[in-house]
Parts: C-alpha cells; sequence; structure tokens
C-alpha cells in the first residue's frame, strides 16, 4: 500500500485544538475540552465504544479491546491524544446519537451504519470498514452456504434485531427463528446443536469466533448479502474535525495499520473483508 506522509506534521500539530476549540469554532462540534488534573496539563477525550462485542469491542475489567478500540486509538492518536487520555465510554446502539448530543462522548467507534437519517442527527467521518450481513455456523458444516440455504433449519439472532427475519422474508421461507439477548448465548446455542446458523454482520460473527471459547469450533459463511457502512459519529457540524479524522483513516489503510488490526482480531476464523468493498475510501466531509 502507498503511504501518505503529506499534511502528517499539520494533522498532529492541529489536532488538540480542532478538539479543544470547535466548540466555538464549530457550533455543535465535538466538546472534548481537555480536562485538567491537579497539575493542570492533562487532556481527555471521550471515545465511546460497544463493551459486549468479542472482537470489536469488549471490556474486561480495565481493559478495552477490538478492531473498534484498536482504530479508535489509532485515530485519536494522529489527533494527539496518548492511550492514557483516552476516556472509553460504553455506547449501546439506541443511545449513540443522543450521546453525541449531549457531550457524553466527543467521538464513537462502534459497528456504527452509515445512514441517511442518522446524518440529520449527526456528522459522519470513513467509512473506515464495509460490513455485510452473513452467517456463523458450526467448523464441519459445508450445507448452509448462504442465507437461501437454510429452509427448515434454526437460526439464531438477538432480541429485537431485524437480521433473521430479513432472511426469512428474503431468501428463505422455511427457516425457523430464534432469538436470545446476546449473539454470544446465540453463539452457545450454536456450539450445543440448538440452532444451525447465526446472523448479524460478518466482522462481528468474526469476532464471536476468534474469542478462546469458540475458536475452532464456528467459522462464518463468508458470503455476505447485505451492505453496512461502518463511520465514526461525531456531533453534528464538525466538518473540520470530520476532515482531520478522515485523514487519519486514510493513512491507518495507506500504512497497513488496517490489514494488521483485522488479522489481529479476527486471527484463526478464516475471515476475509469483502475484498470488492474493503479497505473502503472515506466520504467527503460536509
Amino acid at each position: 500500500m502507498r503511504k501518505r506522509t503529506t499534511g502528517l506534521l499539520a494533522l498532529a500539530a492541529t489536532a488538540a485544538l480542532t478538539f479543544t476549540a470547535c466548540s466555538s469554532a464549530e457550533p455543535g462540534g465535538p466538546a472534548a475540552d481537555p480536562s485538567e488534573d491537579g497539575g493542570g496539563t492533562s487532556k481527555t477525550i471521550k471515545v465511546g465504544v460497544k463493551y459486549d462485542q468479542p472482537g470489536l469491542g469488549l471490556q474486561d475489567g480495565p481493559n478495552h479491546t477490538g478492531f473498534d478500540v484498536d482504530v479508535a486509538t489509532y485515530v485519536v492518536g494522529k489527533l494527539g491524544y496518548t492511550p492514557d487520555q483516552i476516556q472509553w465510554v460504553e455506547s449501546p446502539s439506541a443511545q449513540r446519537e443522543t450521546m453525541l448530543q449531549t457531550g457524553q462522548v466527543d467521538i464513537i467507534f462502534a459497528t456504527y451504519s452509515i445512514t441517511d437519517a442518522r446524518k440529520e442527527i449527526v456528522d459522519f467521518a470513513g467509512p473506515y470498514f464495509i460490513a455485510g450481513q452473513d452467517l456463523l455456523v458450526s467448523q464441519d458444516n459445508t450445507d448452509i452456504t448462504g442465507p437461501d440455504a437454510l429452509e427448515g433449519k434454526n437460526l439464531c439472532s438477538v432480541t429485537g434485531s431485524t437480521s433473521a427475519q430479513k432472511i426469512k422474508d428474503s431468501y428463505s421461507a422455511g427457516v425457523n427463528l430464534l432469538e436470545r439477548p446476546g449473539y454470544a448465548e446465540c453463539v452457545t446455542a450454536l456450539v450445543a446443536g440448538q440452532v444451525d446458523a447465526v446472523t448479524t454482520d460478518d466482522i462481528i460473527l468474526a469476532g464471536l469466533a476468534a474469542t478462546d471459547a469458540n475458536k475452532g469450533k464456528v467459522k462464518v459463511v463468508g458470503a455476505p448479502f447485505t451492505e453496512e457502512r461502518y463511520g465514526i459519529g461525531l456531533p453534528k457540524g464538525s466538518t473540520e474535525t470530520c476532515e482531520k479524522v478522515n485523514e487519519a483513516v486514510k493513512e491507518m489503510i495507506d500504512d497497513g495499520t488496517w490489514e494488521q488490526l483485522i488479522e489481529k482480531n479476527t486471527a484463526g476464523t478464516g475471515y476475509t473483508p469483502n475484498a470488492a468493498e474493503n479497505p473502503p475510501t472515506p466520504d467527503a466531509c460536509s
């Protein structure tokens, strides 16, 4: 990959200013004013991530791991923040817009799909990944090759998700749908033979498959049939910050870090991102 070096010094030099001054330069922009400790010199940035998605955003005691966490660490590092200046904040899907609007977070990396409806409320940098709905099956399963191979099979997804219903409506009308509170419970049911497949975004499935408990027992089918463009959420009106974040995303892709982070968080699952879409090209900020 071709390395991008132009503008890095300017990016690093202006990053802190962008986050600390955008409340006046960019109305509604990130509210990441440096918070001072007793010494009066420390600054922090509140980064929203998931706490319950293995391989993407997972909290384990004081530690946070996963692809989204690693991408966030890289990107805000380019904006002038060291890892110890990051304040991780749990950002459930239903609360992400509100958290950005109210300043509970300054920036969000949390499998946050870019949609027109959401862009009316918040700004997005990226995308930094293109996911697709896929299936997780037992390691030795050779019968289920896609969503149209689920007639008479038991399919698990989480309560409130539309993923399984989409398969029933468009691909396999005879599939039996089962719901569990979370994807970890779906995978437990899969390993126990209670269901034949689990469905959600492919990289979420790969993260689940990469855990020590599931490694070698399940696999991602690798036939995505939807497109989800994961973006980086910012408060509305954050155009200048968005441009700097996009530059950091491009740098991450061009210097090879993006590929390394995918491999790190999905190793042993057989997962490969959709080559036709990944790595992505960030959209223009507006």
